[in-house]
């Protein structure tokens, strides 16, 4: 799983008392998902926001990602509860010394137009990604905070090298590799001189990973028998498997990878919406013939190097070595069309939400 967002520990008490100036809008979830998300199970909120104190900044939202991991991790939580996420936001009032106004950030600050936090006390707090000042991106959007130079380009980053550990001339297989972190996954790859195979869901996506991304091959999952698939784009089997889907495809690539495999769980997108989970191949004589490691993460356990990554991105990315799509929706009142779409796999590459 890519990441995971507790709730935020302000979310109870940040709004108390009034203020004159502001008012905020925020999706808070009334019903559990039952199959997709849909509208019905959330009510927007409107409310006042309070006047700033010492240390606290005022966040007005510009950019909400949409990420898979939301469909997952809201079943935990006891209703009625605020919506969690990213998002980019530009500060319109501050009396931080250490944030001035005008400045963009990232925050975990959920499905909300207007954030009142103290961010250093964020940065305190175990679990929680922290506030990020974002640098100068120029000349690329600073929507890319929430692709490839925010939480999703950093699963990548710290996902590949951490937990795959891939070594030059290793093949490496990534399922939901037209996404925004399968596709920077497969680039990394490549940066790092291996053989990149993927898997999505259209014919142009794979298209788009071939010659546009510079995947070896890509195939249609929906269309292509995946094990043949595997014996055309994998001649050498296969070291490192990126796992983003979970369900049978990955059993069979599991079943198909070389001695001392490294497997990386990151999601299990197949499922989320599925009522009953589906039954997939026995994995155990695999992994003990094979003598694999497969290890699931958390992006957040990476958060004390978290620049480390979009450092790294963002070197390669102004040298040319990573591209990126972005699926870019419109409008505060369409967060829940977005949750839809890149669940049904609407998006290349990174699905955000622009404000207004």
């Amino acid at each position: 799983m890519a990441m995971i967002t507790p709730r935020l520990y302000f979310a109870k008490r940040l709004y108390s008392g009034v203020s004159s100036n502001v008012k905020a809008q925020k999706y808070v979830l009334t019903k559990y998902f039952q199959g997709e998300p849909k509208k019905s199970d959330f009510k927007i909120v409107s409310e006042e926001l309070r006047d700033l104190k010492d240390g606290e900044i005022l966040a007005e939202a510009e950019y909400l990602s949409v990420d898979p991991y939301m469909r997952a991790y809201m079943i935990g939580y006891k209703l009625p509860t605020d919506m969690i996420g990213g998002q980019v936001a530009k500060i319109i009032a501050s009396r931080n010394k250490s944030y001035t106004e005008g400045t963009y950030i990232t925050g975990s600050f959920g499905w909300r137009t207007h954030t009142i936090c103290n961010p250093d006390d964020i940065s305190n707090k175990a679990g929680l990604l922290p506030i990020t000042t974002l640098p100068d991106f120029s000349p690329h959007p600073v929507s890319l905070a929430l692709g490839v130079l925010g939480m999703p380009g950093n699963t990548a980053y710290f996902g590949l090298k951490e937990i795959c550990q891939p070594k030059s001339g290793e093949t490496i297989v990534i399922t939901g590799a037209a996404g925004a972190v399968g596709s920077h996954v497969g680039q990394i790859g490549k940066i790092m001189g291996c053989r990149v195979v993927g898997f999505a869901g259209t014919d142009e996506k794979c298209e788009y990973l071939e010659k546009e991304l510079g995947f070896d091959r890509a195939f249609n999952y929906k269309t292509v028998n995946i094990k043949a698939a595997l014996k055309e784009g994998c001649p050498n089997r296969v070291d490192c498997y990126f796992d983003n889907v979970g369900g049978e495809i990955s059993s069979t690539i599991i079943n198909y990878m070389n001695k001392y495999g490294r497997v990386a769980v990151c999601g299990s997108i197949s499922s989320y919406n599925e009522s009953q989970l589906p039954k997939v191949s026995i994995l155990q004589p695999a992994i003990v013939l094979k003598e694999l490691k497969i290890e699931g993460f958390l992006v957040n356990r990476w958060t004390d190097r978290w620049n480390e990554g979009i450092t790294a991105n963002l070197s390669w990315l102004r040298e040319g070595k990573l591209k990126y799509q972005e699926k870019i929706y419109h409008g505060f009142d369409n967060m829940v069309d977005a949750l839809v779409g890149i669940l049904r796999g609407e998006n290349t590459g990174k699905a955000v939400v622009k404000v207004k």
